[in-house]
């Protein structure tokens, strides 16, 4: 069990975050669309590297109901290969620019670990900075997010996307990734970061064991931190191990799992299926 000193008593996360001005209202859950503009991404690799089949994407996820887009041109799957800070850049911003042309209205998020990318997606366009390192790969990022004033995804991951793997260890999963958010909200709150988004970092350096136990504690972290949570479950191993499936097979077991992670209070989730995911949104405040 850490020393870290946490909150002991439940409190309310905030109901809007300000994105560049723009506020997104989390007083009921919204979907994040996934946008990998990479060759390699486990899911969509490949499939959006020219301008017009993303903004075919874009259209039909805003569309069917996307509140924000995400958009990563290095990929975080177990193994990856890291690519260069220009190569990032030039998958990127010329996508950001290109929806906010064709679609003026839309809050983007940046996926990346990388400061200066990261600066240089909030000067396209883009509002959110979603970091899958929580500034360990970079020891910038942190002051550059307080520096931007822009909400900030703070993800938990055991090593690197290129060992994270193979031997996750914890003693307590769920204790141990609550710990690491204490201590980094407190850096990002002493930096002046008003805005932060919690991510438990499902399948990055996590056994399926380990994914499940923050799955069905993620009431936890939003009870005791009091910030929104991002679930990203869509179409990853905790699914396809269990049922032997490949991603591909695998929209069924992600719509049930993300019934589960609103039961556990998730505010945004975060998926490669827009219109599905808004269905179960719908679904779930029929009958909370």
């Amino acid at each position: 069990m850490s020393n870290v000193q946490r909150p002991t008593s439940s409190v309310q996360h905030p109901t809007s975050i300000n994105c560049k001005g723009q506020l997104l209202d989390l007083s009921r859950p919204v979907v994040m669309g996934i946008l990998n503009v990479t060759p390699d991404s486990f899911f969509d690799g490949g499939q959006y590297l020219k301008e017009t089949t993303l903004l075919q994407q874009a259209e039909k996820m805003l569309r069917e109901g996307a509140s924000i887009l995400d958009i990563g041109g290095a990929s975080s799957r177990p193994g990856a290969i890291e690519v260069s800070e220009s190569e990032e850049m030039r998958r990127t911003l010329p996508g950001i620019e290109a929806i906010l042309k064709n679609f003026p209205n839309t809050i983007v998020s940046v996926d990346t670990w990388r400061a200066n990318v990261a600066s240089a997606a909030v000067q396209a366009g883009a509002s959110i900075v979603n970091d899958i390192s929580a500034g360990n790969l970079d020891p910038k990022m942190l002051e550059t997010v307080a520096t931007l004033g822009i909400p900030y995804v703070l993800m938990h991951m055991q090593g690197t996307p290129d060992n994270m793997q193979k031997s996750p260890d914890y003693e307590d999963v769920v204790t141990e990734v609550l710990d690491f958010f204490v201590q980094k909200i407190e850096t990002l709150h002493g930096l002046g970061v008003k805005d932060i988004l919690l991510d438990p970092g499902f399948g990055f350096g996590k056994t399926v064991e380990h994914n499940f136990s923050l799955l069905k504690n993620l009431h936890v972290f939003q009870n005791v931190l009091g910030l929104p949570i991002l679930a990203g479950l869509s179409r990853k191993s905790m699914i396809c191990k269990p049922l032997g499936i490949k991603p591909a097979e695998a929209l069924n077991g992600t719509t049930a799992l993300h019934m589960v992670a609103l039961q556990q209070g998730s505010s945004i989730l975060r998926v490669h299926d827009v219109r599905e995911a808004v269905e179960v949104i719908r679904m779930w405040e029929l009958v909370k």
